[in-house]
């Protein structure tokens, strides 16, 4: 059986910036991936995305954004491209197509076994993503026949839908994108909204990122926050990563001739039920909203950063009055139903008892309650921006320091 000191498993970026972390530390490793380096990328994005976060933000241990557009935002194939030259920069010791298939507790350590053989290993990086399988509600089996249905992780564009209208369930940044993009393609879309971070593209003419990043928001650690089980639990925010920069919210969605509708509570007798509390959701992330810009005009003021752009604040989310509460999925009104509510982590194969009554992972900022093993690229796992790429570096940093320390114990 091989050995190594520890055993990544994931080559996405967060992956790839721990095994960075470890050469630089001299500690003796492998990564092992089930596909080929930034797999989710190649395999579970639609074709049209594009990251939410400009260029200058794919930051990565020992790698900086040196291109001519610094402000843009790449797409799908140029992510792969980032991620397989970095792998090739950092020399990362990558196994592809080797899934694993069990993680468990062995004296001194862990033992790994894959579809390949096992290993051995000291310790061990959960690094395999947070997003890697669909997560859809239970309400999707009351679904009457004949509609098509589409995961997040299936969508890839408009086309293959019949003509028809659309409900689309979730409005976090992929809801929002996919419900523009089904409209521009000729489809009625029905927007199913339910707690949102709204979010500008840009604000005081510089991006809502760029602010949030000098600013530090982004940087909020873990161990600052007084909530951080719902810190984690917060849906992406509603942001689209395009060329002209345009902000695509709830209201451009209206004013575009998208129906917007509450959460959908349940589905009984083929009548979708949607929830009368959109209002107050709307209103709650307004004021959100408010005040993540009052602290950055707060924090531009004591910096003298940026005084000449006006402060001019987005016009509160419009909603129906009142909101449409039921629709009878059985008309022929709603040929498709697009489940944009998430991707969750699979973790089917971690035999370690490190899982709490709902199935997440127990940790303190990446480092779980079983020594020896740890979490990466998990929301807000250290910092507020822990799920970007731009997170990966500090936190990998982190963590590498914790495993060396801990082997030194060993």
């Amino acid at each position: 059986m091989p050995e190594a000191t520890t055993v990544v498993i994931g080559a996405g970026h967060s992956g790839l910036a721990m095994s960075r972390c470890l050469t630089d530390r001299a500690i003796d490793h492998v990564v092992l991936e089930r596909g080929e380096v930034a797999n989710s990328w190649r395999t579970q994005r639609w074709d049209s995305l594009r990251l939410l976060t400009p260029t200058w933000m794919t930051r990565l241990p020992g790698h900086h954004y040196c291109g001519d557009d610094p402000d843009g935002f790449l797409t799908v194939p140029e992510v792969v491209k980032l991620v397989d030259a970095y792998a090739a920069g950092v020399a990362a010791p990558v196994q592809t197509r080797t899934t694993v298939t069990c993680v468990r507790p062995a004296a001194d350590g862990f033992v790994v076994d894959t579809d390949r053989g096992s290993w051995r290993a000291r310790t061990v990086v959960l690094a395999s993503g947070a997003y890697t399988v669909a997560s859809t509600p239970a309400v999707r089996a009351a679904v009457p026949a004949g509609i098509t249905e589409l995961a997040l992780d299936a969508y890839r564009s408009p086309a293959p839908l019949p003509d028809g209208g659309v409900l689309v369930v979730g409005a976090a940044a992929s809801g929002i994108q996919i419900a523009d993009e089904v409209h521009r393609s000729g489809r009625p879309v029905t927007l199913a909204v339910g707690e949102h971070v709204r979010m500008p593209r840009t604000y005081r003419g510089r991006d809502i990122l760029a602010w949030m990043d000098a600013a530090g928001v982004l940087d909020e650690r873990y161990d600052e926050v007084p909530d951080l089980v719902r810190a984690r639990s917060l849906p992406s925010m509603q942001l689209v990563g395009s060329p002209d920069r345009a902000t695509v919210d709830l209201n451009t969605l209206t004013d575009r001739g998208v129906r917007l509708v509450g959460r959908l509570a349940g589905i009984r007798d083929g009548i979708a039920q949607f929830s009368g509390s959109l209002p107050n959701v709307c209103a709650l992330a307004d004021l959100k909203l408010g005040r993540l810009l009052d602290g950055i005009d707060a924090w531009a003021g004591t910096a003298a950063v940026n005084g000449g752009h006006r402060r001019e604040r987005p016009a509160p989310t419009r909603v129906p009055d009142p909101p449409l509460l039921t629709m009878d999925l059985r008309s022929g009104e709603i040929r498709s139903i697009i489940w944009a509510t998430g991707l969750r982590p699979d973790l089917s194969w971690l035999d370690v008892p490190v899982l709490d009554r709902k199935g997440r992972v127990t940790h303190d900022g990446g480092v779980t309650t079983w020594p020896g093993l740890y979490l990466l690229g998990w929301p807000f796992l250290r910092r507020r921006k822990s799920s970007f790429i731009d997170g990966a570096a500090a936190d990998a940093q982190d963590l590498a320091d914790h495993l060396v320390a801990h082997l030194s114990t060993r």
